[in-house]
């Protein structure tokens, strides 16, 4: 499953660059797509065998000429530093003043300080200290088996040491058996220590420490770069706009957000763990309208009633629609569906610009007339056998609770999300009768009422058609579909799907900021230093579109889930 997973997130760039040549063959053999090889560089002006110290080797307790054996990275059980201090114990007997230092910390350091005492543990070094603890041993055993490549062992070459491990990583790409260092076949311990035992006639001035020098001055991060640079170079298409895959949500200003004259939109059903109140709360974001109607189903009351936890996210979703009713003079009309029926006895209420009715009759821009709806007085069921609607709802959201688990399987099969309760409403012949029949009434609603269309919800199955003379719409919801209808300034009415919605708003982000006249009113900024902003706020991510960094940036939203 967590392969499944790495596949699929993975297959969202253009390419993968792994740092050796195993793992590029391994990820290749399960089936990740375009995985290349980008290296390691080390700095071979840091490390370099001229820093050896002897004020440092006489701390360590070495005699002058006497060997030192090194070990550096984290102390930790991945890291088999168990072999380590089994390789000490035998290079030990056979040279008894041998030195042995461990460099860096970690969960078992405490332990093996207790229990090896004749070990001398550095703690954590970094920059100049880091390079003079090299330089000033001889041999540096790199026992681990779990690296995707291994800095430690070109650091090593780099300082002159003479370098025992295992041949993978970056010892099968750099490590030349016996010309510049020694190696092992992986997990053979026996002949790690064996190499480990030879490494003891490796002294100061040996070729084979001057080789591992020469091979790590080859190495230096220029060629890394330049390297990093072509793949950029060919995955950018030279510039090009591509298309966008795999959107986040784009942070606009207020003139950049998408206008509407009305927005409607019912049965996001705040108060139930399926809501989808996080990506309500984006969409609004990304709106201004004169007027936002909420067509029922809004806060789920049976749910609360049944124990269902009201969340922080819930809350969000009621203070953005405060925010548009105060802050931008968005009226807002909120229509009582079944779930939130409680509200039935207040009707008709007033709260500033936020009223709530039963029905409500809209003219759009260009004249024509909907009656909006929550719709549940049309379903035979709702009306007449609350009990048997009831355990409908048990049944519906036993239904999403395991919908939420198998598309988790799902996500981790690198597959895409799938409605289960869709489906079965598509499949099920008395379902799809049912919606069939719910759609007549409503349209004979309509004509009865003079209206041209009508904007209902409900029954959670979005729908933008045109019978005879009524212009059927229906709002879907914000548990499976998230989708809304918007109504624009020239009246046209439009159901919209919130995923191709924010798709929309990326690409007009990337156009307006990609304008020249938008580069042009942008503040210069030293492009090598990053802003106060930049260092201090989530990244940000664009997929698949080449885009001036500085222009595009300040408009999207930080990448968290």
């Amino acid at each position: 499953m967590a392969m499944a997973y790495l596949k699929r997130f993975h297959d969202r760039a253009d390419c993968t660059l792994a740092p050796s040549p195993e793992l590029v063959e391994k990820l290749k053999e399960e089936g990740f797509k375009e995985v290349y090889l980008l290296g390691r560089g080390v700095d071979t002006t840091l490390f370099d065998p001229a820093k050896r110290s002897e004020a440092l080797r006489a701390s360590w307790g070495a005699r002058p000429g006497a060997p030192v054996a090194i070990v550096v990275g984290r102390v930790a059980a991945e890291k088999n530093l168990d072999l380590a201090v089994r390789s000490f114990e035998a290079m030990k007997e056979a040279v008894p003043d041998l030195q042995c230092v461990i460099v860096g910390d970690g969960p078992v350091r405490e332990k093996f300080a207790a229990k090896y005492p004749w070990i001398h543990f550095a703690g954590v070094r970094t920059g100049e200290d880091l390079a003079k603890q090299y330089a000033s041993a001889d041999i540096l055993l790199f026992p681990s088996e779990t690296e995707t490549f291994g800095n430690v062992v070109l650091e090593g070459m780099a300082s002159g040491l003479a370098t025992v491990s295992y041949d993978y990583a970056a010892a099968a790409r750099f490590v030349e058996h016996g010309v510049n260092g020694y190696k092992a076949q992986k997990g053979d311990a026996e002949g790690f220590i064996a190499q480990a035992k030879a490494a003891l006639a490796i002294r100061a001035g040996h070729g084979m420490r001057m080789a591992a020098r020469e091979l790590a001055e080859t190495q230096g991060w220029d060629g890394v770069v330049a390297e990093f640079e072509s793949r950029l170079k060919a995955i950018s298409g030279n510039g090009a706009t591509r298309p966008i895959k795999f959107i986040r949500s784009p942070r606009l200003g207020k003139n950049g957000r998408a206008s509407y004259r009305t927005v409607f939109i019912s049965d996001i059903h705040l108060g139930t763990p399926d809501s989808k109140a996080t990506e309500v709360v984006r969409f609004l974001k990304q709106i201004q309208c004169e007027k936002l109607v909420l067509n029922g189903d809004i806060v789920d009351g049976w749910a609360l009633k049944s124990g269902s936890k009201w969340l922080p996210r819930h809350s969000r979703v009621i203070r953005k629609i405060l925010k548009m009713s105060e802050k931008d003079k968005t009226e807002v009309v909120y229509l009582r569906g079944n779930h939130d029926d409680i509200l039935e006895r207040f009707l008709p209420l007033a709260f500033g610009k936020i009223r709530f009715t039963k029905e409500y009759i809209h003219t759009a821009a260009n004249k024509s007339r909907y009656l909006v709806v929550h719709g549940d007085g049309f379903d035979s069921v709702s009306t007449n056998h609350k009990w048997l609607a009831s355990l409908g709802a048990v049944g519906y959201d036993s239904l999403l609770v395991f919908n939420r688990y198998y598309n988790k399987w799902r996500e981790w099969q690198g597959k895409e999300y799938f409605s289960l309760s869709k489906k079965i409403k598509a499949k099920v012949k008395s379902a799809v009768s049912f919606v069939d029949k719910y759609e007549e009434l409503l349209q004979e609603l309509a004509l009865h009422k003079n209206c041209d269309g009508i904007i209902c919800g409900h029954i959670h199955t979005p729908e933008d058609k045109q019978v005879g003379n009524v212009h059927y719409l229906n709002s879907g919801d914000w548990v499976e579909s998230l989708t809304a209808i918007v109504e624009h300034h020239d009246g046209r009415m439009e159901l919209v799907y919130y995923e191709s919605f924010m798709a929309e708003r990326v690409a007009a982000t990337i156009k307006q900021a990609s304008t020249p006249e938008r580069q042009a009113a942008s503040p210069n900024v030293d492009r090598n230093k990053p802003s106060r902003r930049g260092a201090e706020s989530e990244p940000a991510v664009v997929q698949k579109a080449a885009t001036p960094f500085g222009a595009a940036a300040q408009h999207l939203i930080p990448t968290g889930n």
